[in-house]
């Protein structure tokens, strides 16, 4: 294949446009914003969890609270209707006030148990209300913390996006400058050897490859007509001459 000089190294142009683009996208995929929000993510999603966890807990207390308070509510109407009838003198028989007189004691005593045991639920209630205040604070937290994360991932990539569009228009523009030929081998040569098609030789180095050319290669290139498209014998990709080539 032959192409003009002067189109063998706007390839380097194209090339540089390339690495660019490559360059911009590498970053958007790395930005450091993605590791925050997943990390943020995942200890969101536990602390919600939890958070379900103790209110369905603070739920299933108050309902057990509420139960135990009507119990004690239940037992303190009995023992004040039995103590209005041992009051009244309505009751006569010895035997009949001293039954009246124990229930009334039992009463007082069940009502005593029933009123510890709403403390004790009272008391348990209360942690776990203290402990769902404590993670929806977290979960606020996180959530914020989390938001703020996205917005910054979200501007970055804005900006990487913007440049990657002017970087693409720059590239159309030159590509269409190079010879159909030429670009295709470029392009498939680029897309077969990691980003790089074309390489600049510099000092009788492929700056593709990294490697220096030798004398025999060095010659062959000498005795190349200045349009020929020459390619690194030891990585295919297209070889550019230029003045620093060192021939």
């Amino acid at each position: 294949m032959n192409a003009a000089p002067a189109d063998q190294i706007r390839l380097l142009d194209l090339q540089a446009l390339d690495v660019r683009l490559q360059q911009l996208a590498h970053k958007r995929r790395s930005l450091p914003e993605h590791a925050e929000i997943e990390s943020l993510t995942k200890d969101l999603a536990q602390l919600r969890d939890l958070l379900v966890a103790a209110q369905t807990e603070e739920s299933d207390t108050a309902r057990e609270q509420t139960k135990a308070e009507q119990d004690v509510d239940q037992v303190r109407q009995r023992a004040t209707r039995d103590q209005q009838r041992l009051d009244s003198g309505a009751v006569t028989s010895p035997k009949d006030l001293e039954n009246l007189q124990r229930e009334i004691a039992s009463l007082a005593k069940r009502q005593g148990d029933l009123e510890d045991i709403v403390l004790e639920v009272m008391e348990r209630r209360e942690s776990v209300q203290e402990r769902v205040a404590e993670l929806t604070g977290r979960v606020s937290s996180v959530e914020a913390k989390a938001g703020d994360a996205v917005a910054r991932r979200d501007s970055a990539q804005r900006e990487l996006d913007e440049e990657a569009a002017g970087v693409t228009k720059e590239r159309a523009g030159l590509a269409g400058s190079v010879p159909a030929d030429l670009l295709k081998l470029y392009d498939k040569l680029r897309e077969q050897q990691g980003g790089i098609g074309a390489a600049r030789l510099f000092q009788r180095r492929c700056e593709g490859c990294r490697l220096e050319l030798n004398i025999t290669e060095i010659n062959d290139v000498r005795k190349a007509a200045p349009d020929a498209v020459l390619r690194c014998e030891n990585c295919r990709r297209i070889l550019v001459r230029t003045s620093e080539s060192g021939l």
